[in-house]
């Protein structure tokens, strides 16, 4: 296997590769001329954006400055959001759903190291890929740690930092973030009165 293959299969590796060098000075080109762009370069933008991640939907927005190590890595699906300053460690797949919002500054890490020093000072290397479903928010400043899923449905709420598994339907936070409680049908009523309050003016 390749260093390529074995990091993107989750097995120890190095980084110091030629094809992985080529890969990620690849992905700083692009977040480079992403982050140059000014706010009158939105179609730019966008063009940036699809070349450098695996696939993305139609509609896709990122605030910059953005920074990922290979990009290609990174599957997004329709309607993404993230603010400012976010930060998407792929080395393993990344693969957001559609109509995710991420606040600023959301971290997100596939990154990982042995925990025996010895091993760890060789530079030797794995990652853990992260799955985010559908109709999730982030808050500003959420870390999601390697090997996570996270549900459909999901409200995160900020400073979180993501060690286990979340499931659909839920509303968690905290460090280390915890189900606080399931999204209901009262929220969802209370919402679109709001909705219905706003439409009418």
């Amino acid at each position: 296997m390749t260093e390529k293959e074995k990091m993107l299969s989750g097995k120890l590796y190095t980084a110091q590769d030629k094809e992985l060098a080529h890969d990620n000075k690849n992905a700083r080109r692009l977040t480079r001329l992403f982050n140059q762009t000014n706010e009158d370069k939105f179609d730019k933008r966008i063009v940036y954006l699809k070349e450098l991640f695996g696939s993305t939907g139609e509609n896709i927005w990122i605030e910059p400055a953005f920074h990922c190590d290979y990009g290609r890595n990174i599957f997004i699906g329709e309607n993404f959001y993230a603010n400012y300053d976010c930060i998407i460690i792929d080395v393993c797949p990344v693969t957001i759903g559609n109509h995710v919002f991420f606040g600023p500054r959301v971290c997100v890490y596939t990154a990982t190291h042995p925990i025996d020093a010895e091993v760890r000072a060789t530079g030797l290397e794995y990652g853990k890929p992260v799955t985010i479903g559908n109709d999730v928010w982030l808050g500003g400043n959420t870390i999601i740690n390697p090997g996570i899923t996270i549900g459909s449905n999901v409200v995160i709420g900020s400073g979180s930092v993501v060690t286990k598994d979340i499931p659909s339907g839920v509303i968690a936070a905290g460090n280390p973030c915890r189900v606080l409680r399931p999204i209901t049908d009262e929220d969802r009523k209370y919402w679109r009165k709001k909705q219905e309050e706003y439409m009418k003016g």
